[in-house]
């Protein structure tokens, strides 16, 4: 008789816990929340998607280095990159160009790109990186160009990260330099080869 009753309280708390259990589901399941583009009544525009409030800031994106992110320190256009001047940087910086830069500039940044052949130089030509007037401008004129853009060109931001725009202008520099380099800008000693390697080859010429 008693262990009757003890299966009979065990199934009976069973059922309780079950029903308890699922009403729990179905709560959490079914919780009140504002779905993307529902209409909601509490707001004024009656529009359940909202806005994020001013100056919110997304995890990972607070940008207290003023300089890294809009190429001017003290209202002046930095004149040194923020990164260290490596291959790695350099080559990375020469990958992009190619992808983002090339086409309207050209491989060696002399405006003519192949969009610039079918058309775009009828209308403006893109810029000559190896002009008097870009050969002196400091290497943040080229990030700030490409984080918020200047004449035909559309900001390059929404593709390519900060430190990589740093890393482009860092090659378009590398440009400049190979296209208008002069024998005293080579440092001490380092010529020594070559005009040894034209001697011994004027003298195999005789």
């Amino acid at each position: 008789m008693n262990r009757s009753r003890c299966r009979t309280c065990v199934a009976a708390v069973s059922s309780i816990a079950l029903v308890l259990m699922a009403g729990c589901h179905v709560d959490m399941w079914r919780q009140p929340k504002i779905l993307p583009q529902q209409d909601n009544a509490f707001f004024g525009d009656r529009s359940g998607s909202r806005h994020a409030p001013p100056h919110t800031v997304a995890r990972g994106g607070l940008r207290e280095d003023r300089a890294f992110f809009s190429g001017a320190a003290g209202g002046q256009l930095m004149s040194k990159a923020p990164l260290p001047v490596t291959s790695d940087n350099i080559h990375r910086g020469r990958d992009l160009f190619d992808i983002h830069c090339a086409p309207c500039h050209g491989p060696l940044g002399y405006g003519n790109g192949m969009i610039a052949q079918r058309g775009l130089a009828l209308r403006r030509k893109p810029g000559d990186y190896h002009t008097d007037r870009l050969r002196a401008m400091p290497i943040g004129y080229f990030y700030e160009v490409m984080t918020n853009g200047a004449g035909v060109m559309y900001s390059a931001a929404g593709r390519v990260r900060p430190a990589d725009r740093w890393r482009i202008a860092m090659y378009v520099r590398v440009l400049q330099l190979s296209q208008y380099a002069r024998p005293e800008d080579a440092p001490s000693g380092a010529l020594e080869p070559v005009q040894a390697a034209r001697n011994a080859g004027a003298g195999g010429q005789r």
